[in-house]
């Protein structure tokens, strides 16, 4: 049972919000809130009794009020054990009316911190504002006019790590859902019927090339389109969206929201090329004979690392990227497609970043018996978002921490049978602050698996860089790119996990987004116009 307490709250405008709270009663609260009652129902109330038990009914209404501001509204989910057998998306989103609720929770702080943790700077008191007013609309132009992919971000952006992370209400309490409220506001506008027509910026008569229709070629892209550059997306999958596509799990990130996402950029004006690998079919040099002025990189990094340990060549090693590529790109899970792909019994996940977890969800729900994470730090130096380690251990992935595996083992027909692995202890902190592992060789033992997935991480193809003369690279294999995008090569610019090695979805957009602003200062300086305002 649960008391419920009615909070009424005006607007500036005078426009009334009411707000009705489910508290958790315990009897004497129940107690006393029916005595005050009482009267109603035609009995004399004792004052007396009221006097007495009025701080009671406060303390009941204080509680109701903590426990509404200070913690955020609980996304809605699939059950753990539903979900781990379907691709199904996990997170279900909030209703009309929670979304209202939890941007009154804003503080609306004069000096808002949230928006200086984001990359691509969505003005986010201003969203939610209007989110509480329940203006929708406005909430969507609001951040689409510095967010071209609103819905994906909303979903994958680790926002705990970034607005969130600078959000007052989080010093007493928790942050303001503001990843959630950005996704409500984004699949409210994708399932709305009567949307107003778009505007197509007029052509300023110059070219742009992207390479590449990942998060950071999309936002370029999208942000050189509105300045109304003629922009046209090299990308070498058949499919467009990159990492998005073939890296990020159905049940996370929806194709079907990457692909209006996408279509919504296409409608403003942008031209995508399918199947052409930019190195292969046609240079940067060649673009430029093609009348582009100025070439943005963005084709990300999906050449996977290795442990470089006996065994990685046996039958049953899987790249995550070979793994998620089939799983998601070519939808391996269904019936109705012929991608080929392994069934597996005992798996072992090498890494504890987001796309470890991913592979080991995917692998659950491949029919997997067990799958194990393997990483040889401790929870607390593990790289994934806590919301997707929670996840994935509902889901009944199991964690074998401070273990690192030193050899795959084979049967003679060349199978997996094991991973060996070696405990570790940790030392002091290394240049990153990340405690170092130390090995305690005389306690090696044998996981036994047959299949390992090996996901500690990606490096730039370097196809691009090897084929065009001019760029230089950095020492993890990286385009050398400046602060502004900038590389050694005249007109070429670059940004996200092309130059920086795998990284976030929206550490991506925002180096596309620094790059689109560099571009317009390029060719605007090279034919004698005046500079962009600044950023």
């Amino acid at each position: 049972m649960a008391d419920k307490v009615t909070n009424i709250e005006f607007d500036k405008k005078g426009k009334q919000n009411v707000t009705v709270w489910n508290v958790p009663a315990e009897k004497e609260h129940t107690q006393i809130v029916e005595e005050m009652l009482e009267t109603e129902n035609g009995k004399e109330l004792d004052m007396s009794s009221l006097q007495e038990r009025l701080p009671k009914l406060k303390t009941i209404v204080a509680k109701a009020v903590a426990s509404q501001t200070l913690l955020k509204h609980t996304m809605p989910e699939q059950d753990p054990v539903v979900r781990a057998t379907n691709f199904d998306e996990v997170a279900l989103g909030y209703s009309a009316e929670t979304a209202i609720a939890e941007a009154r929770r804003c503080l609306n702080c004069p000096n808002p911190r949230c928006r200086t943790g984001c990359p691509v700077s969505v003005r986010i008191p201003e969203f939610i504002a209007k989110v509480a007013e329940g203006d929708f609309d406005a909430a969507y132009e609001i951040i689409t006019s510095t967010n071209a992919l609103p819905a994906v971000c909303g979903r994958v952006c680790p926002q705990e790590r970034q607005c969130e992370s600078r959000c007052v209400r989080g010093v007493r309490g928790e942050s303001v859902a503001i990843g959630r409220l950005e996704r409500f506001v984004a699949d409210y506008h994708m399932a709305k019927q009567d949307k107003p027509p778009v505007e197509v910026p007029p052509s300023n008569g110059h070219k742009v090339a992207v390479i590449g229709s990942g998060p950071a070629g999309l936002t370029c892209a999208g942000d050189v389109r509105k300045m109304g550059y003629d922009v046209t997306i090299f990308e070498a999958f058949h499919k467009s969206g990159g990492v998005l596509v073939y890296g990020i799990p159905q049940f996370r990130l929806p194709k079907e929201i990457v692909a209006a996402e996408i279509e919504n950029l296409k409608a403003i004006g942008v031209k995508i090329e399918n199947n052409v690998i930019v190195g292969k079919s046609i240079t940067i040099d060649e673009l430029f004979e093609e009348g582009y002025e100025a070439v943005f990189i963005g084709s990300g990094a999906g050449l996977p690392q290795f442990l470089h340990i006996p065994g990685e060549n046996l039958m049953g090693v899987y790249s995550a990227n070979e793994l998620l590529t089939r799983t998601n790109l070519m939808k391996a899970y269904r019936d109705d497609y012929d991608t080929p792909i392994k069934r597996f019994n005992k798996v072992a996940v090498v890494g504890a970043g987001n796309v470890a977890m991913d592979a080991a969800r995917v692998a659950k729900r491949l029919g997997a018996s067990e799958v194990h994470i393997v990483y040889r730090r401790s929870r607390t130096e593990m790289p994934a978002r806590q919301e997707e380690v929670e996840h994935a251990e509902a889901e009944g992935i199991e964690f074998n921490l401070l273990n690192n595996p030193c050899a795959i083992l084979g049967d003679e027909n060349g199978h997996v049978i094991g991973l060996e692995c070696v405990p570790q202890e940790l030392g002091d902190p290394d240049a990153r602050g990340r405690r170092t592992p130390i090995p305690k060789e005389e306690e090696k033992w044998v996981m036994d698996v047959d299949t390992v997935i090996i996901a500690i991480g990606t490096s730039p193809n370097p196809l691009i860089r090897s084929t065009t003369p001019g760029l230089t690279t950095t020492r993890k294999g990286g385009i050398d790119a400046d602060d502004m995008a900038h590389t050694e090569k005249v007109a070429v610019f670059a940004g996200g996990d092309a130059v920086t090695g795998s990284a976030t979805v929206i550490l991506a957009m925002g180096a596309g987004k620094n790059a689109a602003y560099w571009i317009d200062e390029y060719i605007r300086r090279i034919h004698g116009e005046p500079p962009p305002p600044p950023q």
